[in-house]
């Protein structure tokens, strides 16, 4: 059985955090809301959409900054405390700071493992409607992407033409293997082209040793050919970029495509990595707070200790950041530059917590 001041420490923290990510919820809602409105004014779509998409990003957006929640979840639990002269009155009667920091630790660990769990796939499922969505108002579908265990395919329409286009491998800004379906708008075939090996740097896609056949069964044989495409290197890449709204068992899967397919799954790893990290942060985040609202405690400006928070939250966000480049561009190994900046943390929070204890 919990004992009563477990279970008030608890709750108070639960009450705060969920306090906490309603008005950030409620934030980025407003922020949002903004956003799709000029998105709902370009395509012409009416203003209930805004409001339907900004609540199928928002969930998203929230798991993006729950780091930074715990930390200011915290910080309010901890001014709470200290306003009612409760810190005094745990620690007079042998609850240390400590003590306190390990409970705190535990409920943020039971939060995070449930974040991870299950909000994180209920968000990704939003953030996949709320594409696919917005890819329906903005470009009618005629234009798609997607990568499967046997290649890279595209759709794509071009003036009274839809192209099926299939790639083995995809690197960067070239395809191999290339198969290049023309049908017309009644479903009709017209050619096929195959080429060896394509260079998609621009839009003009630079096709080598192709063969064309048209819908008598002729074929012809180039040694280069020019197509034109709504699509180059960047532009797909960049479709696969958004990870957030594919759940964990997805980008797993993703993964294994992209290895078949020669395309580099480094994105997809670090991601994966940051997502099962992401109990230890709120954990080391929600020690963190402790500690810098516990040496701040002497200050009476609520303000100060907020900008401080913030503050750290930035420093915080960006030796993420910065990592997770190094990682992306090789330099650091992926493992390496997702759980280093927790090691960094979790070294702050040792120091942080021997100092708080002697209090």
């Amino acid at each position: 059985m919990l004992k009563k001041y477990q279970s008030y420490i608890y709750s108070l923290f639960l009450k705060n955090f969920l306090l906490i990510t309603l008005i950030f919820f409620c934030i980025i809602m407003i922020i949002n809301f903004f956003e799709e409105i000029k998105f709902s004014e370009k395509n012409n779509i009416d203003i209930f959409y805004s409001i339907y998409l900004s609540l199928l990003n928002a969930p998203s957006l929230i798991f993006e900054i729950f780091p930074f929640i715990f930390l200011i979840t915290v910080k309010t639990f901890y001014l709470i405390l200290n306003d009612k002269n409760e810190i005094k009155i745990l620690n007079s009667n042998g609850i240390s700071n400590f003590k306190i920091v390990f409970l705190l630790s535990i409920i943020s660990a039971i939060i995070g493992l449930f974040l991870l769990l299950f909000f994180y796939s209920f968000s990704s499922n939003l953030k996949s409607k709320y594409l696919d969505l917005k890819n329906r108002f903005s470009n009618s579908n005629e234009y798609l992407a997607v990568v499967k265990d046997d290649g890279l395919w595209i759709k794509e329409k071009i003036d009274n033409s839809v192209y099926f286009i299939h790639a083995e491998r995809f690197d960067k800004n070239f395809l191999k293997s290339i198969t290049i379906s023309e049908i017309d708008k009644y479903y009709n075939s017209r050619s096929t082209i195959n080429a060896e090996k394509a260079n998609i740097l621009s839009k003009n896609w630079y096709l080598e040793n192709v063969y064309i056949i048209n819908n008598n069964g002729i074929k012809n044989y180039y040694k280069s050919l020019i197509y034109n495409s709504s699509f180059n290197g960047e532009i797909i890449s960049n479709l696969f970029s958004n990870l957030n709204s594919l759940n964990i068992y997805e980008l797993h899967s993703l993964s294994n495509s992209y290895s078949k397919i020669g395309y580099s799954n480094t994105d997809i790893k670090i991601h994966l990595n940051r997502i099962y990290s992401m109990p230890i942060f709120y954990i080391l985040m929600t020690i963190l707070g402790y500690v810098i609202i516990n040496k701040l405690k002497v200050l009476k400006s609520r303000f100060f200790i907020i900008i401080f928070g913030i503050f750290i939250s930035v420093i915080v966000y960006y030796l993420n950041y910065f990592s997770g480049v190094l990682g992306n561009n090789g330099v650091l190994p992926i493992y390496l530059s997702v759980w280093v900046p927790l090691l960094i943390l979790f070294l702050v929070c040792n120091i942080g917590i021997l100092k708080v204890n002697e209090n």
